[in-house]
């Protein structure tokens, strides 16, 4: 389907393209391989889909591990510090990735200076996340220790700062640099992770190894920008793109902060007003329906370009098939969820152990969750061909607002299953409702509407 799509863009001008797309297919990918454009595309994708894969198993693996040696009590305490952190990691970030990449891809003459402020803005920012979480712990009920793993977890957003080297070689389409810089760090910090559950490690090692991978990470990153002939000592910054790219990203930064607020806050309220047990079985609970996302993630990856590609055409061939990409992630929640339903309680109590027995409960409920995620992963695509930036930033802020309420008002009654039904609300209302507020958005919120009754008309060719 992708090598599909991407023909039938380079060879737009081709006023056959209807007969060559149809009798073609052996000719359409001698093409392709030939194609230098495409095969770098290709290849640099498929780097970066097969990172994504190996980290993913690699991750489940140990955390997995992890969860059963530490068990709930540690292990909620342990995502807790993570998600504390998490709920504030977007003052480092700044927004400046889609950005700075855009800006390397234009003018690369510019690289250095473009690399240099982008390094200080996230050095910056990284000060900034510790600094906030710094008046934020007196706001909360921890101890010394707890408040110990969230500042060394804290610590690795400096060494993210170099995470710039990535946004060049995004520009110049040569991620798989970037993949063997992650898979060195994965590799050391899996087995460090496991040497550290052999010899009975504390908890607080287990946030040293977070800190760790950053460092790691970074190294290999600077490592392979000198490879190529590169150095960061050249790098300068400059006020004037430090206002003009902090005056362009600060809808990003508002959005991604909301977004880690959505994604976090309910762990670190079930913290707050339960306990670290509960914190433990919900994240376990949490971590295994991400496994289930990845699939729409790569389902819409491949399709979006089709999407994108129509609405240069056609109008309502863009919509006939943004309809079609939501009728099929119906489907895949069919699947995905009737899976989670007969079989993830005795899945989560195989993997995690009889300790995790409320997690086990919880995660069929989680399935809910996928049909939301689906669509809100789906509705992205949307979003981009629309430029509808602002927009999405209003819904994601006030989801998020809603979110907490809910989570203040539910998890004192019902506990984890409160904050997991708050989560529902609020996607429920994020992801269809909002849709209906702005004029620009409703006949998407139609089309998803209309993909929930009649997913079951889905045509293969409508999505090619």
């Amino acid at each position: 389907m992708l090598i599909d799509t991407l023909y039938l863009e380079l060879i737009k001008d081709n006023q056959n393209v209807n007969v060559v797309y149809k009798n073609n297919i052996i000719s359409k990918i001698k093409y392709l391989k030939n194609h230098q454009g495409f095969m770098k595309y290709f290849k640099n994708t498929s780097w970066l889909f097969g990172e994504k894969i190996i980290r993913m198993l690699v991750g489940l693996f140990i955390s997995i591990w992890v969860a059963r040696y530490l068990g709930p009590e540690q292990f909620g305490l342990f995502s807790y510090a993570v998600s504390f952190v998490g709920l504030f990691t977007a003052i480092s970030t700044l927004g400046l990735d889609t950005i700075v990449v855009r800006e390397l891809v234009k003018n690369e003459s510019n690289r250095d200076i473009l690399l240099g402020t982008a390094f200080r803005l996230k050095l910056l920012g990284a000060f900034g996340v510790i600094i906030v979480l710094g008046i934020a712990v007196n706001f909360t009920t921890n101890d010394l220790s707890t408040n110990l793993l969230i500042f060394i977890i804290a610590s690795a957003t400096i060494f993210h700062s170099f995470n710039v080297v990535d946004f060049y070689f995004q520009s110049k389409v040569l991620s798989k640099y970037v993949v063997y810089a992650n898979f060195i760090s994965i590799f050391f910090s899996t087995i460090i992770k496991i040497t550290l559950i052999l010899n009975q490690a504390p908890l607080i090692a287990f946030a040293w190894v977070i800190l760790f991978d950053s460092v790691i990470l970074s190294i290999g990153l600077l490592y392979f920008y000198f490879y190529n002939h590169l150095s960061f000592q050249s790098w300068k910054a400059e006020k004037s793109l430090t206002i003009s790219l902090l005056k362009e990203s600060w809808p990003l930064i508002l959005t991604g902060m909301a977004v880690m607020l959505q994604g976090r806050i309910d762990q670190v309220m079930i913290k707050e007003m339960i306990n670290n047990n509960e914190v433990g079985q919900y994240s376990v609970a949490m971590k295994m329906i991400e496994v289930f996302d990845f699939f729409s993630i790569i389902i819409i990856g491949s399709i979006a370009p089709a999407v994108t590609n129509a609405k240069k055409k056609n109008e309502e061939l863009y919509y006939i098939r943004l309809y079609s990409l939501y009728k099929l992630m119906m489907i895949l929640f069919i699947f995905t969820a009737s899976f989670i339903v007969l079989f993830g309680e005795n899945f989560i109590l195989y993997l995690y152990g009889h300790e995790y027995a409320l997690a086990a409960s919880l995660f069929p409920l989680f399935a809910i969750r996928t049909l939301f995620t689906n669509y809100g992963v789906a509705r992205t695509v949307f979003i981009n061909n629309n430029n509808l930036f602002k927009v999405s930033m209003i819904f994601v802020i006030c989801s998020s607002i809603i979110n907490i309420i809910l989570n203040y008002l539910l998890i004192p009654i019902y506990h984890s299953y409160g904050a997991l039904l708050a989560t529902i609300i609020t996607f429920f209302l994020s992801i269809f409702v909002f849709n209906f507020l702005h004029e620009e958005t409703k006949r998407n919120g139609k089309l998803m509407i209309m993909s929930v009754f009649y997913f079951y008309t889905l045509k293969t060719k409508d999505i090619m």
